[in-house]
């Protein structure tokens, strides 16, 4: 008989069988109820989410649980398998927190701006709203086939007008805020105006009143506090796209990672958020958050706090600043190193080399100016990366300047080099070469001096020109450091850098200080599809905010979505951004309060970043026009308690890749509204988990090229496409690799629960897995007999029984209550996979006992099944009698007088070989399970007469027998 009669016939014979096409008639019935019913809606405890019912209100007064997902963005590809992961693992520890009498928040958003839509509108002419919206219709109705309990009423995209009002708002709370040192917070800008116009504060830098000063200079002094700011700072600039790009968008040979253009470093006026303000906050706040290790040790290095002293190394009638770690080496600091970008290079450049400059030193060049212009422009083709790499030569020019060392007196050279960086410290470092194997390669390559200043370990004494490579260590004492006015030989490295810094700042030469490696955050892009600036330019040039009456200030129609794109070779031009065309908007005649006055609109937009700093607060309070957040509902959903002392989600599901940019962006925007009294919680996540990733085989042909995975054959161990041999290799799914399986694919075979387990079933969670499309098929069959044991496959009727539990077999019993007690374990600490292996034993178990199974034992494996496949559970608990949904069930509790075992195996070794099993209680203490094992003629035999050295007991399970 073919497979198509075959099926066929057991359509005929079980009409009634779970199949691909039952669970899709089931799953789209209950996904439709769910929607009309409103089963996942989550009521707050006010507002117009709050609910009108006493069953709301009941709800409402229960504890809460705000579950979330990582921000999807609506790609146009829609989704593949590997993208629901994470999304079906909250769903299912959602459902399981709802039925343990929780008032369970869950929904789901987009992140809808960014650079995807605006790249396909300059390809397509399509507006980017019209594409982006497409994608959400599309993606929207795939996650609905999945199941996936959201309250559907808090949805939103960061692109509604709506939504980026406040995104909007906050960066002006943020640009009308300050960080007060003093008192470890922000506050209004408008206090420390007062506190200058009082006089209780004195114009920095400047012997002037604040009453002196006209609107552009307080202007400009208020910039150096505000914590948004506009500044020139050094950028990573693209022209053949056109666009300033953010350091993750350059790839580590210094190109754009799209079009793989040169990135040059340029200067620009651009929008910068001052979170390293916030740094030791966003360091210590880490030890109050239940996030992984390795994602804090993450966050700690990005933020990279160190201790140290600035110290100022004259030059002329100026001053290098330097920061460092290692004050105690001042002596042995032979030559200087600027950045290429520093300031400072254009003042302290000569007009001709000193007399006696090496040759090495200058690069070839006939003055110092032309020998900084050319290495200039060499290293801005460089990326940071690059310039940072251990084992590249190192480069650099003399400036034709020297400094003094303070300690010394000694003149020292003043260099500049590519590994530098103005991102770190002060942009210029005081270079020991004996001691850091940077400056040493640096030193050889330019035959620069070296002293010794920390006694060597090793046999190589003092003599540098006899070294091969740096000496190291914060274990030895300090030798040849010692002047008139100094000295610290002797002494070990902490108490030399202890009299070293009381000395810099006795003597007004520099100070103990704390430096980050964190840099304040570049927020301006030179793009079209982004949130506009609400900052307006007076004809002075100064940064007005728009008034709250004025939001949301939204995007103008363009004709051209592209910004100018140049010559990819050209370093020197400058953006033109999309906005800045459109002459009606950008110049605006406003009254900001005191009067119309014309005003020039900022014409770059936010970065993608920035919608997803705070959307977690919008999900609480989606509709309010009036304020960011009602404060007694997110007082409710995110509020500090018992456990959190710092607020927030109580589970934020994602990606590693997001680890140190998204989070720490967001912690500060939380930081920022906490510190103002917007919020309660000064952290917005409190609890991360990242998923692993699910990847799939790359099939290439033999010039590298993918091919259809779904396409290939395997004989004999190879693989072969279209009769050719193709190599095969485990990578990500995706489009582009041609080997991505649809959510749709695998719903249409088999069903959304099947998807859902086999997704949950593949490994742990946090552990990246194959996908295996031929396996799927065993969470198909768990399915299968699950409804077997309840339904029968002929009538469709329920078999089940009505049972009590004291009539029940005690073997089922046990099975069923130590299921109960795992699962629940299981789900607990999201530990999926193992928790559907113990829903499949004990179905195997009831399948196996046969017979009709009692009520009370097939509602609780229903209910044991539901946050993993919720919609043959609803129709389970349908067909079982019940008129409410199974979502608001409560989950199964053990009774554990079942769950211990009634005994347990106990091995017996006799030097480490098994020589017995014993079957024993499993509360059976060491001494008396010594005396069964000892007294087990098996063992007895085994020694045959032997005396015993040692008895090693580990009740219940067992015994080792060293004989003497």
């Amino acid at each position: 008989m073919s497979e198509t009669n075959s099926a066929a016939a057991s359509e005929v014979a079980a009409p009634h069988r779970y199949t691909a096409a039952m669970a899709a008639d089931i799953e789209a019935r209950w996904q439709d109820f769910w929607d009309a019913d409103g089963t996942y809606e989550a009521p707050n405890p006010s507002g117009d989410l709050a609910g009108d019912t006493e069953a709301d209100r009941a709800l409402a007064a229960k504890s809460k649980k705000f579950v979330m997902d990582m921000f999807p963005y609506p790609s146009g590809a829609g989704l593949h398998v590997g993208h629901p992961l994470g999304y079906i693992a909250t769903d299912v520890f959602a459902r399981f927190q709802r039925m343990n009498g929780h008032n369970v928040l869950h929904t789901l958003g987009f992140d809808a701006f960014g650079l995807p839509a605006e790249q396909y509108a300059v390809q397509t002419g399509t507006h980017p709203r019209t594409s982006t919206e497409a994608n959400m219709v599309n993606m929207k109705s795939q996650l609905r086939r999945l199941g996936l309990g959201h309250d559907k009423r808090r949805s939103f995209a960061t692109i509604d007008p709506e939504y980026y009002k406040w995104t909007q708002w906050i960066f002006v709370q943020i640009f009308n805020s300050w960080y007060d040192d003093e008192a470890k917070k922000a506050r209004p800008i408008d206090q420390l105006i007062a506190q200058f116009e009082s006089g209780e504060r004195g114009v920095p830098d400047s012997t002037r009143a604040w009453h002196e000063l006209n609107a552009a200079e307080r202007a400009d002094v208020l910039s150096e506090y505000r914590l948004a700011y506009a500044s020139e700072a050094p950028v990573n600039w693209c022209p053949g796209l056109g666009t300033v790009l953010a350091n993750e968008e350059v790839t580590a040979d210094g190109r754009s990672e799209r079009g793989n253009y040169p990135v040059f470093k340029a200067k620009l006026r651009q929008w910068n958020m001052r979170i390293t303000a916030y740094a030791d906050r966003l360091l210590d706040d880490l030890d109050a958050l239940d996030w992984p290790e390795a994602i804090k040790l993450q966050q700690r290095n990005w933020i990279g706090r160190s201790e140290g002293a600035r110290v100022d190394f004259p030059v002329g009638d100026d001053a290098i600043t330097v920061f460092t770690t290692r004050q105690d080496t001042l002596f042995g600091a032979t030559y200087m190193v600027l950045a290429p970008e520093h300031d400072l290079v254009d003042r302290i450049v000569p007009a001709a080399w000193p007399e006696g400059t090496h040759d090495v030193w200058t690069g070839g060049h006939a003055t110092p100016a032309e020998a900084v212009a050319a290495y200039r422009k060499q290293a801005a083709s460089k990326s940071d990366v690059e310039r940072q790499a251990e084992a590249k030569d190192k480069t650099g020019v003399f400036t034709g300047a020297y400094a003094t060392n303070p300690v010394s007196g000694e003149r020292v050279p003043v260099f500049i080099a590519d590994y530098v960086l103005m991102g770190y410290g002060t942009g210029a470092i005081m270079a020991v070469p004996a001691h850091d194997t940077r400056d040493f390669a640096f030193a050889r390559a330019f035959e620069l001096p070296m002293r010794c200043v920390v006694e060597p370990s090793d046999d190589r004494g003092t003599d540098t020109s006899t070294w091969d490579d740096a000496f190291a260590s914060h274990e030895a004492r300090l030798v040849n450091s010692a002047s008139d006015d100094i000295s610290i030989d002797g002494l070990g490295v902490t108490d030399a850098k202890a009299r070293m810094t009381e000395w810099l700042e006795r003597t007004g030469i520099g100070r103990g200080t704390v430096n980050f490696r964190l840099r304040d955050w570049l927020f301006s892009r030179q793009r079209y599809w982004g949130e506009p600036f609400p900052i307006v330019y007076d004809e002075d040039g100064v940064a007005h905010s728009l008034p709250e009456s004025m939001l949301p200030l939204e995007l103008p129609e363009v004709d051209d979505y592209s910004p100018r794109t140049f010559d990819p070779d050209d370093a020197d031009t400058q953006p033109e951004t999309p906005l800045s065309r459109n002459g009606d908007w950008v110049h605006v005649t406003l009254d900001l309060g005191d009067g119309p006055k014309k005003y020039r609109r900022e014409t770059n937009t936010m970065p993608n970043w920035a919608g997803s700093c705070w959307y977690e607060l919008r999900y609480l309070d989606p509709h309010n026009s009036e304020k960011l957040v009602d404060p007694a509902i997110e007082q409710y959903w995110m509020g500090p308690r018992e456990g959190q002392p710092t607020g927030g989600v109580d589970l934020y599901v994602g990606g590693a890749e997001h680890a140190v940019l998204h989070l720490l962006y967001a912690r500060f925007w939380s930081k920022v509204l906490f510190d103002l009294g917007h919020v309660s919680s000064a952290e917005p996540f409190h609890k991360l988990y990242n998923q692993g990733m699910i990847q799939a085989y790359v099939y290439r042909d033999s010039r590298g090229i993918a091919v259809p995975a779904a396409e290939v054959e395997e004989r004999d161990g190879a693989y072969y496409y279209e009769g050719e041999k193709v190599s095969r290799l485990l990578g990500k799914m995706g489009k582009s690799l041609k080997n991505a399986v649809t959510p749709d694919e695998i719903c249409a075979e088999y069903g959304a629960d099947t998807l859902r387990l086999y997704e949950m079933a593949m490994g742990p969670l946090d552990v990246s897995r194959p996908w295996d499309t031929r396996a799927v098929v065993g969470q198909f069959r768990l399915l299968q007999r699950l409804w077997r044991n309840i339904v029968d496959e002929a009538s469709g009727e329920v078999t089940v029984v009505d049972t009590e539990d004291s009539a029940i077999d005690g073997t089922t019993l046990r099975a069923l209550h130590k299921a109960i007690d795992g699962v629940r374990q299981d789900l607990e600490g999201m530990r999926f996979n193992t928790a559907i292996a113990k829903v499949t034993e004990l179905n195997n178990h009831l399948t196996k006992v046969g017979g009709p199974l009692s009520r009370s034992v097939a509602e609780r494996l229903v209910l044991l099944v539901a946050p993993l496949a919720p919609h043959i559970a609803e129709e389970l608990w349908r067909k079982l009698g019940h008129t409410d949904s199974v979502v608001h069930q409560d989950f199964p509790v053990a009774d554990p007088a079942y769950v211990v075992d009634e005994s347990v195996t106990c091995v017996v070794q006799i030097k480490g070989k098994v020589k017995a099993r014993l079957e024993v209680s499993p509360s059976i203490s060491d001494e008396e399970l010594e005396k069964v094992a000892l007294a087990d003629e098996r063992v007895v035999a085994a020694l045959d007469g032997a005396g015993i050295r040692k008895v090693i007991v580990r009740a219940p399970k067992l015994v080792n027998i060293v004989p003497a």
